[in-house]
């Protein structure tokens, strides 16, 4: 009985991933990795990160997921002079009545999009850093849960360095995945092109799953199994970042919890009731990467956190 219903609930989430994905795909064009990875945080209950140059269509894609599910969408635009309480909220007085009113911010939604999330301030970026890791908020000394689901993307671009405030290790760890989505290919352009002739695309895209289908495919991904041997190949990887000598400071516990939730989507995905090293092996750069401080002698050779990652790869032997 127990096999059989986790083969249902693995076969009606990978129905919803799939016309999910497709829905996306109706206006992202050759970014079907890209769309595999944000989807495998959004139901695993990560964040994401995409760092990208401008123009890549980091904010179409995450604009897409927004309409295409039946959630609450704000989008934040972060530039020097954003306050923690226009993301948060702020109380209020009401003359009538001389009390004091909480109005919610744009962070009381299901899906945030904070673009350019590194043009703000430090101490604005903080302001994510509860409700990102606890799903919560605490203004005027009360906590107020957000939301749920409650998927926050970020983006920021690479080559623009006036004016920005690199994201601190802390905030960093609460992201899920960090990745690009990089230039498609000309076949794909010549797509897009034709797709914006007369209009976007974007504005013919409707809610394709509820939110009760977005429950239902999160808790199929907590079914997923994964065995002991690979819980140990995990914890072997991100335990290995903490002892290269070119890593500073490797990653940490959340990082093993985490690669281990993005595998199990991964695999819910592909139609299995079970992690594989595949799965692990498909995020462990863009899952843990991101984590790694580098020394400065790594920097200076030009050594990355990605290719620490790939080499612990090829260093640990997989469970068979």
């Amino acid at each position: 009985m127990v096999v059989l219903a986790t083969q249902t609930h693995c076969s009606e989430g990978q129905t919803i991933y799939r016309h999910l994905a497709d829905n996306i795909q109706q206006v992202i064009k050759g970014q079907n990795a890209a769309i595999r990875k944000l989807l495998a945080a959004f139901f695993s209950g990560g964040h994401v990160l995409l760092e990208d140059y401008p123009g890549t269509g980091k904010t179409t894609l995450a604009k897409t997921l927004a309409y295409s599910v039946d959630i609450a969408f704000k989008r934040i635009q972060f530039t020097p002079d954003l306050l923690p309480s226009d993301i948060l909220g702020v109380s209020i007085l009401n003359p009538e009545d001389q009390t004091f009113h909480f109005h919610e911010g744009p962070i009381f939604a299901n899906l945030i999009l904070a673009d350019e999330i590194n043009r703000a301030s430090p101490r604005t970026q903080s302001a994510l850093l509860e409700a990102m890791a606890e799903s919560q908020v605490t203004m005027d000394g009360q906590q107020r849960k957000l939301r749920d689901p409650f998927f926050v993307i970020a983006t920021q671009n690479p080559v623009d360095f006036q004016g920005t405030y690199p994201l601190p290790e802390a905030q960093m760890d609460r992201f899920a995945l960090q990745f690009s989505l990089g230039f498609v290919s000309p076949a794909d352009e010549i797509k897009i092109l034709t797709q914006q002739l007369e209009e976007h695309p974007l504005q013919q895209v409707q809610p394709c799953i509820s939110l009760e289908e977005i429950f239902t495919l999160k808790q199929a991904v907590k079914q997923v199994r994964v065995s002991r041997e690979l819980k140990r190949y995990i914890v072997d990887i991100v335990a290995a970042t903490r002892q290269v000598p070119e890593v500073q400071l490797g990653a940490s516990p959340r990082g093993s919890l985490t690669l281990m939730k993005v595998a199990q989507a991964l695999a819910l995905f592909d139609g299995y009731e079970y992690v594989t090293p595949d799965h692990i092996q498909e995020v462990a750069v863009d899952v843990l990467a991101h984590r790694l401080v580098m020394s400065p002698q790594a920097c200076f050779a030009e050594q990355t956190a990605q290719d620490c990652i790939d080499r612990i790869l090829t260093s640990i032997p997989a469970p068979a």
